[in-house]
């Protein structure tokens, strides 16, 4: 069932929920309208109407100098709210700490959202050279970077089907390796070998790894990835990242299963 078609004024909050992501994936600099209603598919009329809307409320801001749209400060208080339930950063904050310090590449963990990741948590490693994918607040579709192959090579297969019939568009977004059948390829060797790699997929030279984090219910919730150039990424050297990787992502998982979230 369509929701957006079947309930009166969904189409108009999907847009506006759309644009909030847009917002607060653009980081500090924010976006401008062009940028923004290019990404969200919708005309410039239509996207000044709804960001004017959510201005109102606090929700988005715009700064005067360089008419950039940015995150407001009631996404400030009700993400406050909200963390207490939702947000395990102190729980893995040093989880990812220490994995940056072990391996020297920038590590991250990555919250699951619908059919994305989100990235929550970003420690730089002490290596030089370094990829700047992905930081906080940056998305990506399930399957495309390494947190989120991670992450759906761990669904159930009902659920990898049904999200790759409601995303067609992987491989004309992302390229032909994101297909059905090479994703499909990734996703049986990623749960295979415990964790997946990127050998730079999203951008040529730079590769990712991630390792699934688990809720109490043995859901693949979340996923603790590592970045970095790829002459770092030889074949010794993945097998002990990916060991390393593997024993932070089980450790956050059980800290996890032992708090009351």
């Amino acid at each position: 069932m369509n929701t957006s078609r079947s309930v009166p004024g969904a189409q108009a909050v999907a847009r506006a929920a759309s644009l909030l992501r847009l917002v607060t994936a653009s980081g500090e600099e924010g976006a401008n309208l062009h940028e923004l209603a290019q990404s969200a598919g919708l005309s410039r009329s239509t996207t000044h109407r709804l960001l004017s809307a959510l201005r109102a409320e606090g929700l988005v801001d715009r700064d005067e100098d360089t008419a950039r749209w940015m995150p407001g400060p009631e996404l400030f208080l009700m993400g406050s709210v909200a963390a207490a339930r939702y947000d395990i950063t102190a729980l893995a904050r040093d989880i990812v700490r220490s994995l940056a310090v072990k391996t020297e590449e920038s590590a991250f963990l990555s919250v699951r959202r619908a059919d994305e990741t989100v990235c929550l948590l970003r420690e730089e490693g002490s290596f030089p050279i370094r990829s700047f994918v992905l930081s906080e607040g940056v998305r990506f579709p399930l399957g495309v970077a390494s947190a989120g192959l991670a992450i759906l090579s761990f669904l159930p297969d009902h659920d990898v089907d049904a999200y790759l019939d409601r995303h067609p568009e992987l491989s004309e977004r992302w390229g032909r390796t994101h297909g059905v059948k090479p994703l499909r390829t990734r996703l049986v060797e990623t749960k295979e070998r415990g964790y997946a790699i990127n050998p730079g997929l999203i951008v040529e030279g730079s590769w990712g790894m991630g390792a699934a984090v688990f809720d109490r219910a043995g859901r693949p919730e979340w996923a603790l990835s590592l970045t970095g150039v790829e002459f770092r990424f030889g074949p010794d050297r993945i097998a002990h990242l990916g060991r390393t990787l593997l024993a932070h992502a089980h450790q956050l998982s059980s800290r996890i299963a032992s708090s009351r979230r």
